[in-house]
């Protein structure tokens, strides 16, 4: 039988608690293949799942991690589309942090010609986060004002290519000066359309970014922030306006465990809205997370296909770091100084 090596947790509440084993792995059950993974790709809900901050983290011991890449070693019964020697991208619903895998192939796509290994285990989670909130959700036209927070995070930057093909005007917003002279050099936005966040002056600087850019309000807010920058975004948002929310970065905890005496104090006070008010402002607000639409995998197919004439070449890799290194490179995202993707390459 063969063996492999993950990254489990016995229990959620604290990195320090990520544990390297080696065990067996058995053959893969129907519909099933197996995947030498060459890179996975890390997600801030994994950092969220090991601190016991998401909702659908599994009860006891797992091992984290939604995607990887790598190559196909075996095929089970009652797969046809994918073979024996092909290099493939996927998702996996917790179970990612594996040198091997047993997946769904339901959940698997072809690697691009010329890609590499971490460059397709950077692409699946976020790419399809950034089309579902955008197309399926935010509805986007050409010509749309659009606000981008996190703007130079895995999906900050497929959100930007996706909406440059798109035909939208964008304003984005970052959490350093270091990420804004980034997103110059790599998504060819001009300065006056970058804001440097701050907490307390946000509102003014969309206000002055409005003005610069000729807009007078956005259509459509991309949010995986929340805290103090949700409200000044949706109040600038343009009657009919869509806010969508798919994650809250301002609660991410600073240390390997959860902080309740600083986390209760920002939850108690997160956003609040009136269902009322919103229809006498005619705006909207959806949050969504993937995880919650695994058990519909029919629906990859159009978020591939509707990926496709926007993705047109590889995602950055901001960082890699060795299998080995898992429990710092998950410390090194929660500091929030990354630019693009982060992955663990075997």
């Amino acid at each position: 039988m063969p063996t492999r090596d993950v990254w489990r947790i016995p229990q959620s509440g604290s990195l320090d608690r990520l544990r390297r084993e080696t065990e067996d792995l058995e053959a893969p059950p129907p519909g099933h293949v197996r995947v030498a993974v060459g890179a996975v790709g890390l997600n801030f809900a994994d950092v969220f799942a090991c601190l016991g901050l998401y909702s659908a983290t599994p009860a006891g011991a797992f091992v984290p991690g939604l995607e990887f890449a790598g190559t196909v070693e075996a095929v089970a019964e009652g797969v046809s589309a994918v073979a024996q020697g092909d290099r493939v991208m996927g998702l996996t619903r917790f179970g990612g942090y594996a040198t091997s895998v047993n997946a769904d192939a339901r959940y698997l796509r072809p690697l691009p010609d010329g890609w590499s290994f971490a460059e397709g285990a950077a692409l699946p989670v976020q790419a399809i986060t950034a089309w579902y909130a955008i197309s399926e959700l935010g509805a986007c036209k050409p010509g749309q004002a659009v606000l981008v927070q996190s703007a130079a995070g895995g999906v900050g930057l497929n959100a930007l290519a996706i909406l440059e093909g798109l035909g939208a005007r964008v304003v984005a917003a970052v959490g350093q000066a270091s990420k804004a002279a980034f997103l110059v050099d790599h998504a060819r936005l001009e300065r006056r359309q970058i804001i440097v966040r701050d907490r307390r002056t946000f509102g003014s600087q969309l206000d002055e970014a409005l003005r610069a850019n000729g807009m007078d309000g956005f259509h459509l807010v991309l949010d995986a922030v929340a805290g103090p920058f949700f409200e000044p975004a949706y109040r600038r948002l343009r009657p009919a306006g869509r806010l969508v929310v798919y994650g809250s970065a301002d609660l991410m905890p600073a240390g390997t465990r959860t902080n309740w005496l600083r986390l209760v104090p920002r939850y108690l006070t997160r956003p609040r809205l009136d269902p009322i008010r919103m229809v006498s402002d005619n705006k909207s607000v959806m949050g969504f997370n993937l995880i919650w639409l695994w058990d519909q995998a029919d629906r990859l197919a159009d978020a591939y296909a509707g990926l496709a004439p926007y993705i047109t070449r590889p995602p950055h890799i901001g960082r890699r770091f060795p299998f080995g290194e898992a429990p710092a490179a998950m410390r090194y995202l929660q500091g929030g100084a990354s630019v693009g993707k982060l992955v663990l390459e075997t």
